[in-house]
C-alpha cells in the first residue's frame, strides 16, 4: 500500500473547508474518531439502554423494506443471492429482541415464537414470510432517512430528529442519508459506491476492509453493464483462486480499520470496501456527489472514456 493512499485518524473533526481541501480532494479514506458521539441517536437507539423498545416507539408498523439472504451471514449485491422483502419496522425490532433473548441458542424461529413474541397482528401484516428464516439471515441495508432524489422511498424520516448533519457535509449537496442495521453478525460483500460516503457507527462496532480503485484488478469486478457491476465477484471468505488467480494478492493492497459507536468513516468514491458488523449494529449513512462527478457533463462522455481507455 502506497503512503499517500494511507488511511488518515482525525481525534476532530475538521471544518467544511478543511475537509474538502484537504481530505476529500485527496480521495483518501480517513476516520473520525467519536465524532458523532453526541448524537442523540447514540444513547437512545442502544439496544443496553432500551433502544429498541424507543425506536419501535418512534417508527411504530411504518412499512419498511429489508434484504433476507440465503448466504448469510454474507451479504452479496448479486440480486439472485438476496431479495428485498417489506415487513413492518416493529416485526424487524421483534426479531432484534427475540435474538437477545435467545442468543446463543440453538432453537430457531417459528410461527408459534414469533407469535408470542411479536403479537398476532405483526404476524398478520407480513411475518409469515420469515416464520422459516432465522435473525442472521434479515437485515435492514440501505433503508431512507432522507432521499434527495426520491422523496417517496423514504421510510425512516422520523428519525432525523435524532441525527445531526457533521459538520464537514454542511456546504455538500446529499444525495441521500440511509438507516443500516443488523440483528446478528453480518459481512457486506466487497464493492465500492458512486458517491462519496460518510459511515457513522451508532452502536455496535464495525470492521471495514478497503482497496483503492486501482486495486480493482485483484477483486475481479462484476461486468459493468450487469446487475451489481460496482461488486467483486471474489468471495472473498472463501475464494476460488482457480477461477480468480489475482485474488491471492488482494490483501496486499487493502487496509483495515475498526469503528466503534461515536466513530466515523469517510470512503471516497471507487473505493472497494467489505464491512463486518457485530450483533444489533447501527449506522446511518451520508452519499453525496463529488465535485468531480457533478461537475462532467453528458456531451463529454465518450471524450472522458477515450481518455481513460488510452491511459
Amino acid at each position: 500500500m502506497e503512503d499517500s493512499l494511507r488511511l488518515q485518524s482525525f481525534d476532530q473533526l475538521p471544518s467544511a473547508a478543511q475537509f474538502a481541501s484537504q481530505i476529500e480532494s485527496r480521495n483518501v479514506p480517513a476516520v473520525f474518531v467519536g465524532c458523532v458521539k453526541g448524537w442523540k441517536a447514540v444513547s437512545k437507539w442502544n439496544p443496553s439502554n432500551g433502544g429498541l423498545g424507543y425506536l419501535e416507539e418512534r417508527v411504530g408498523s411504518f412499512m419498511v423494506e429489508a434484504m433476507l439472504s440465503q448466504t448469510a451471514p454474507v451479504f452479496y449485491g448479486d440480486l439472485r443471492s438476496h431479495e428485498r422483502v417489506p415487513l413492518p419496522f416493529s416485526t424487524f425490532i421483534g426479531f432484534c429482541k427475540w435474538h437477545r433473548q435467545n442468543v446463543g441458542n440453538s432453537c430457531s424461529i417459528n410461527s408459534n415464537s414469533l407469535g408470542h413474541q411479536l403479537g398476532e397482528s405483526d404476524t398478520e401484516q407480513g411475518c409469515s414470510t420469515f416464520v422459516d428464516a432465522a435473525p442472521k439471515q434479515i437485515y435492514l441495508a440501505q433503508i431512507p432517512i432522507i432521499n434527495a432524489e426520491n422523496e417517496e422511498i423514504v421510510q425512516l424520516e422520523t428519525l432525523q430528529e435524532d441525527i445531526q448533519l457533521p459538520a464537514i457535509l454542511e456546504e455538500k449537496n446529499l444525495s441521500s442519508i440511509n438507516l443500516w442495521m443488523n440483528i446478528a453478525q453480518a459481512r457486506s460483500s466487497a464493492h465500492y459506491d458512486p458517491h462519496h460516503n460518510l459511515l457513522c457507527i451508532v452502536t455496535g462496532r464495525k470492521q471495514v476492509v478497503l482497496w483503492p480503485p486501482s486495486a480493482s484488478p485483484m477483486l475481479y469486478p462484476m461486468p459493468i453493464y450487469g446487475e451489481a457491476s460496482n461488486h467483486s465477484s471474489v468471495a472473498l471468505e472463501n475464494p476460488d483462486f482457480s477461477i480468480h488467480p489475482r485474488a491471492q494478492c488482494s490483501m496486499e493492497y487493502s487496509q483495515k480499520v475498526t469503528l466503534q459507536a461515536g466513530d466515523a468513516l469517510f470512503i471516497p468514491e471507487g473505493w472497494f470496501h467489505q464491512v463486518d458488523s457485530e450483533e444489533l449494529t447501527m449506522a446511518v449513512n451520508y452519499w453525496w456527489r463529488s465535485s468531480i462527478m457533478s461537475s462532467l457533463a453528458d456531451h463529454m462522455d465518450a471524450y472522458y472514456l477515450r481518455r481513460i481507455l488510452r491511459r
